[in-house]
């Protein structure tokens, strides 16, 4: 899991493929996702498939082109749309 972003309205956060904890087996297809997490309502969503290839094209065309963090703000805020579930601690 790596954090890629933090601010104050948004986490998001990287899950890799096939990581497991010591001792348990990596799972037999090789999935990785991305949790975006919107600090303002306290929901999160979960991008995989598809949807995470999307966003990995996205988190690619910022490397390329340095954004402003109002463009970044802006693109999450269109995922957070998608946020159904309300953000548990676990």
């Amino acid at each position: 899991m790596h954090m890629l972003y933090d601010s104050d309205s948004f986490v998001v956060v990287h899950m890799l493929a096939n990581q497991t904890a010591e001792g348990e087996q990596a799972p037999d297809v090789a999935r990785h996702g991305f949790e975006i997490v919107d600090k303002r309502v306290n929901k999160e969503v979960y991008l995989d498939g598809s949807w995470a290839e999307v966003f990995q094209r996205q988190i690619l065309a910022w490397q390329r082109q340095t954004p402003t963090q109002a463009e970044v703000e802006d693109m999450l805020d269109r995922y957070a749309e998608l946020a159904q579930n309300p953000l548990v601690m676990h």
